[in-house]
Order: structure tokens, then C-alpha cells, then sequence
């Protein structure tokens, strides 16, 4: 099991997707993101494997929840700086989202 201290440690945040571009390079289907978390942390890219059960106009413009201190990993040529969070499996995957209106670059507690 994880500690408080360990579960403390990741830095989730509230962003806001800003730009949206399929990852054509990449062998699953894949989007590359632009995800705004206001002036403390900037814009950040992050590649996720979302392609297949969401449309562009549907991440557009959208909140959501993602871990801001991972290592950079390089996916398909494009180097992601985060990670979003989702719930389900495969075939049906929810992207996690603030139930109310909150700021971008909010910490998750």
C-alpha cells in the first residue's frame, strides 16, 4: 500500500485543454494535447491514447485532471509532460473532470 507521503508526492492539477492535434505518428490512436495550468506551471503537452473515444471538439476548451510531476516521456517522436487521469478500460474510458467550475492550475487534494 502507498503512504499519505508517497500519495502526497504526485501533483495533480486542474487544466485546460487549449489545442487539440491527432498523433499521427503514433502506432495507437493517439492525441497530442495542449493543456493550460495558468501561470504557475504554464502550458504543457501531453500525449494521450483518448483518440478512438473522443472527437477533438468534444476535449476542446474542456477541464480536466492531470498528474503534473511525472517524468517527461517521449511517445511516438513528442515528448509528454504529464499524464491525464481516466477511469474504465480500453473500450470505454471516462476522462476524469472538476464536478464545479474551478481555476485552472488547482491543486487536487
Amino acid at each position: 500500500m502507498a503512504t499519505i507521503d508517497e500519495f502526497s508526492a504526485i501533483d495533480m492539477r486542474v487544466g485546460m485543454i487549449v489545442d487539440v492535434e491527432e498523433h499521427a505518428a503514433a502506432r495507437k490512436p493517439m492525441y497530442k494535447l495542449t493543456v493550460d495550468f495558468g501561470a504557475e506551471i504554464g502550458k504543457r503537452t501531453i500525449v494521450a491514447g483518448i483518440r478512438s473515444l473522443y472527437s477533438m471538439e468534444e476535449l476542446l476548451n474542456r477541464k480536466i485532471v492531470c498528474v503534473v510531476n511525472l517524468e517527461p516521456k517521449s511517445i511516438a517522436g513528442v515528448e509528454s509532460q504529464g499524464m491525464l487521469l481516466a477511469a474504465g478500460d480500453e473500450s470505454n474510458i471516462s476522462i476524469l473532470v472538476p464536478y464545479r467550475d474551478i481555476e485552472i492550475g488547482s491543486r487536487v487534494r
